[in-house]
């Protein structure tokens, strides 16, 4: 039986030309070029971050459901200086907390007022619209879209959406389509192996908070 040589692999794996390729393979070199200028992402929470169940129990809103896979991407995206914001319609606390603890650069809940409140984003993040990609999923965000560099789009979304859109992802929102869209702008930016790099580094790893919710209260607050 062979063994193999663990410490004879390379870290990162491929280099960032190999991943840039993989971008372009995947959307081609307009929308490689276009996705390797972003500095900030912008989602809607429900049908984004989320798959868009609103779950209830006699009290309100009871549940949300957030997939580990964009938890890591986002936290990708952080160590390599991705700003990342949420904005969405409704006030949910289960949203808050997961983008406080995922360390959000901006947090925007219960704003239908959506081109207002991005431009109040852009002034937080000191990022410019032209250099922002903006991900949702029903019409409400189409105002905002007109406003970013990039638009993005979930499979379920409107045809008015997904016709606008620059890109619509594979995956479903809340089970991975953040983490496609957050995996293709660092590697249409040569930046997925600093990610990865930066990932393996102990100082750099993520906290118990951002990969789960089981952390005490105090971490995200």
């Amino acid at each position: 039986m062979n063994e193999t040589n663990h410490d004879s692999r390379p870290w990162p794996p491929r280099t960032d030309e190999d991943y840039r390729q993989e971008a372009v393979v995947l959307v081609g070199d307009k929308l490689a070029d276009l996705l390797a200028k972003v500095r900030l992402m912008v989602f809607d929470a429900d049908g984004v971050l989320t798959p868009g169940n609103l779950i209830y129990s006699v009290e309100g809103e009871a549940l949300k459901e957030f997939h580990s896979h964009d938890g890591l991407g986002l936290v990708m995206g952080r160590l390599v200086g991705i700003k990342r914001a949420v904005l969405t319609g409704r006030n949910s606390g289960i949203v808050q907390r997961r983008c406080r603890e995922l360390r959000f650069d901006s947090i925007k809940l219960g704003r239908f007022d959506k081109v207002d409140a991005l431009r109040e984003i852009l002034a937080e993040t000191g990022c410019r619209a032209a250099d922002t990609l903006y991900m949702g999923d029903d019409l409400i965000d189409l105002p905002a879209m007109y406003e970013v560099g990039c638009a993005v789009a979930v499979p379920s979304a409107p045809n008015e959406i997904r016709e606008y859109c620059h890109y619509v992802t594979s995956c479903e929102g809340g089970h991975g389509a953040v983490r496609e869209v957050v995996d293709l702008v660092l590697k249409s930016a040569g930046l997925y192996g600093q990610a990865l790099d930066l990932l393996g580094k102990k100082e750099e790893q993520p906290t118990r908070a951002e990969l789960s919710s089981d952390a005490e209260e105090e971490t995200w607050q």
